[in-house]
């Protein structure tokens, strides 16, 4: 049986999409994730209070998200509920990831795919691509690099932050910090509406870049984000299936009962599925199931998309459109919490280490993230990542298996094959240093 293999790039981590093809027809398209990591297993024996500190060298680019479940995985634990100022300042912790992530995402990994480019950051080889990448990347750039300064702020530093402890966090950020911060945010906000107008325009004009669709899946969707007005810490996971009807809503604790995660003989990566569904996590997933998101740049966009695609929409390009409402959102929100006061009261509560089972539950950028945290002794006896990506491996290989079969037949193989698996795999926008832990 033929083998095509297919190296992936502009994603997060390692991976290749293979290809297996009898008589013509596309049997199997098995996306696959080529490294392991074994996070799960050299935590066991850490001590417990550690955890915050270590997993968000998971992924440099999700270790806000790690960060964060890990002290509420520990703080259900030990019985702890952090003041509400802590919170505020973890929320505008993930704000900034959100930022952070959806920039790059949008413009670094998926735009030079509308615009025919190997990389956003490489010359183009016509003048008039070139005079628009040459405008668009440091303008992208910039946006970035505000998620960037949030997640410092927030955080206590950009890579792998500090700054959550069980208990709260471990200081308020100033007034002057915060209104210079604000001040940063809203002058960067018109910029990156114009830049999300103009990803729109390329988006509903170049439809042809894109891979052909096909008719709604059978799918669900799944969130841990609140409605309306989504809390990135949320109480509970959401389902709601491709017609709309919300199916199933259960905490962290309960993942096992609702949630079939297997792992898969050609990959490092697991795989969920609700019930026997396909299930989509990710931006397309919240924006189906978020009824508005309180902030106005942002609700005019949710609008705009519902107008224009319906409620929900299935096409997976248009996980991008999506990404650039939250990055708008991101921007919004952040600017509100950055005019509350910051530094106002205590930032943690005190607590005890004891014996306890607890789970984490934080709205990653890519979908629902739970850690699961068994401890004794004062040290981790068990560890268990759920992680975002693994509920979008099903349906990431079933596009996959359809758009092959419109690149390949019995007689030749379509050398625009590769160009279209690779922006299957970054609609979904896959981490796979995460995924392999």
């Amino acid at each position: 049986m033929p083998t095509l293999t297919l190296p992936l790039s502009r994603i997060e981590g390692h991976a290749q999409v293979v290809i297996e093809v009898h008589d013509g027809a596309v049997v199997s398209a098995h996306f696959q994730a080529m490294s392991f990591r074994g996070f799960e297993h050299f935590v066991q024996g850490v001590p417990a209070e550690q955890m915050p500190i270590i997993v968000p060298r998971i992924c440099g680019v999700c270790s806000t998200a790690h960060h964060v479940a890990a002290v509420m995985a520990l703080e259900d634990a030990f019985g702890v509920r952090p003041p509400a100022l802590a919170r505020t300042i973890r929320e505008l912790l993930l704000l900034g990831q959100l930022v952070q992530n959806q920039a790059t995402s949008l413009f670094f990994f998926t735009l030079p795919d509308r615009l025919g480019l190997e990389s956003l950051l490489q010359t183009a080889g016509r003048l008039e691509l070139e005079e628009q990448r040459a405008r668009l990347a440091p303008a992208a750039l910039g946006v970035r690099k505000v998620g960037t300064h949030l997640i410092s702020l927030a955080g206590g530093q950009f890579i792998h932050p500090v700054k959550a402890v069980v208990g709260g966090v471990t200081s308020g950020i100033p007034a002057e910090a915060a209104a210079a911060m604000r001040a940063e945010v809203l002058d960067t906000l018109p910029r990156a509406l114009a830049l999300v107008d103009h990803y729109w325009q390329i988006a509903l004009t170049l439809q042809d870049a894109a891979p052909p669709t096909a008719s709604p899946p059978t799918c669900c969707y799944l969130t841990a984000t609140t409605d309306p007005c989504p809390v990135w810490c949320g109480p509970e996971i959401r389902v709601m299936d491709a017609s709309g009807a919300h199916r199933d809503a259960f905490a962290a604790s309960e993942h096992a009962e609702h949630l079939l995660i297997e792992p898969t003989e050609y990959s490092y990566s697991d795989r969920s599925t609700w019930h026997g569904e396909v299930l989509r996590a990710n931006s397309l997933a919240r924006v189906n199931m978020t009824s508005h998101l309180g902030t106005p740049h942002a609700d005019a966009y949710l609008e705009r998309f519902r107008e224009a695609f319906g409620a929900p929409a299935h096409d997976i390009q248009l996980y991008d459109l999506a990404r650039s409402i939250e990055l708008v959102y991101g921007l919004e929100r952040a600017s509100e919490l950055l005019a509350e006061p910051l530094d106002y009261e205590d930032t943690d509560v005190p607590w005890e280490l004891r014996d306890g089972e607890g789970f984490g539950l934080v709205e990653a950028p890519r979908g629902p993230l739970v850690h699961h945290y068994v401890v004794e002794g004062g040290a981790i006896q068990s560890a268990d990542f759920i992680i975002p990506t693994v509920h979008n491996v099903a349906s990431i290989e079933r596009e996959l298996k359809r758009v092959a079969a419109q690149h390949v037949d019995a007689e030749r193989i379509d050398l625009a094959l590769e160009r279209a698996v690779g922006m299957v795999v970054r609609a979904f926008d896959p981490c796979i240093a995460c995924a392999t832990h």
